[in-house]
């Protein structure tokens, strides 16, 4: 049974952040990675993507790393799926969640999935139906991210009403879940504050969380603004790992070992065990190949006298 949280992360640097980086992981290493994070309490991971892995050969292995994963008790195991196909073939691996990639500007819409962004809702649909249909599936969960909700290294600004109205168009398309994603780190707190209050006001009873980039070193300022709008699901990445391949100047996700300290320190529970994470991030960091690292609580440690929520 999952402790109590006031506040849910998520890994996404075993999909998002090794899609970005040269370093290719062996399948037992990023299954081990994905033990030590889920027993430092880490309660979802997105554990690879179902792309075609002439694509993002990083990925290759995905099947073989959500029949691991599922392994692990207690823990949400999750895999990117940016099509129809993909949904297919990551149901039948046996992911419990999936991940459907919908970027609101048409630009990055095109260059990431190759189509527009009406024929990536009616794709949600279809695979919504499908999940449906067939009831060996009917608990898997299927969430969307409205990616490029805070602007576009390829078009520029997104306008909010274009994001409003995709995140109300998935919900209709019967989304269990939203995940709204600042993909090229161009977001600010008062954007947030305005965008998260709009999305939730179309939501209605469907969660919505936030994924942010740290690329303009603001990744932390927009968790706190998506919390005072009553955000309580965030994605996050061991060691800042992550960027979007198809969004030029993208770069690494939020720190999860940064954020977890600053909800604890703010006396919100994650239900995450900091010194069993830095294990996780250890075990990560020594399977690059010159990749660059991020993140203050590795290199700072923890305060003296630090307590967590929970203590």
């Amino acid at each position: 049974m999952r402790q109590r949280r006031d506040v849910e992360v998520r890994e996404v640097g075993t999909r998002d952040g090794l899609q970005s980086i040269q370093t290719v992981f062996s399948t037992a290493a990023k299954l081990e990675w994905i033990r030590l994070e889920a027993a430092a309490g880490v309660p979802e991971i997105e554990v690879g993507s179902f792309v075609p892995p002439k694509l993002l050969p990083q990925m290759a292995d995905s099947a073989e790393v959500v029949a691991g994963a599922l392994a692990i008790d207690g823990l949400t195991v999750a895999a990117l799926v940016p099509n129809f196909r993909g949904a297919q073939n990551a149901l039948a691996a046996g992911a419990r969640k999936l991940n459907y990639v919908l970027s609101v500007s048409e630009a990055h819409s095109q260059a990431n999935v190759r189509r527009s962004v009406q024929e990536s809702i009616e794709d949600l649909a279809r695979i919504v139906e499908f999940r449906d249909a067939h009831p060996e599936f009917a608990t898997v969960t299927i969430a969307s991210g409205v990616a490029t909700a805070f602007g576009c290294s390829i078009a520029g600004r997104v306008p909010l009403a274009d994001v409003v109205t995709a995140a109300r168009r998935l919900v209709e398309a019967g989304a269990d879940e939203l995940a709204v994603a600042d993909t090229v780190g161009y977001g600010n707190p008062a954007q947030c504050r305005e965008i998260f209050t709009e999305v939730l006001a179309v939501a209605g009873d469907v969660p919505v969380a936030a994924h942010f980039h740290d690329t303009r070193g603001l990744g932390l300022a927009n968790v706190t603004a998506a919390l005072e709008i009553g955000i309580r699901r965030f994605d996050a990445s061991l060691g800042g790992l992550g960027g979007c391949p198809y969004a030029p100047g993208a770069s690494g996700n939020v720190v999860m070992e940064d954020l977890v300290f600053m909800l604890e320190a703010m006396g919100l529970r994650t239900g995450v065990d900091l010194d069993r994470l830095m294990l996780a991030r250890e075990h990560m960091a020594n399977q690059l190949r010159g990749e660059t690292t991020r993140g203050a609580y590795a290199l700072a440690g923890k305060p003296k006298g630090f307590v967590g929520a929970a203590g």
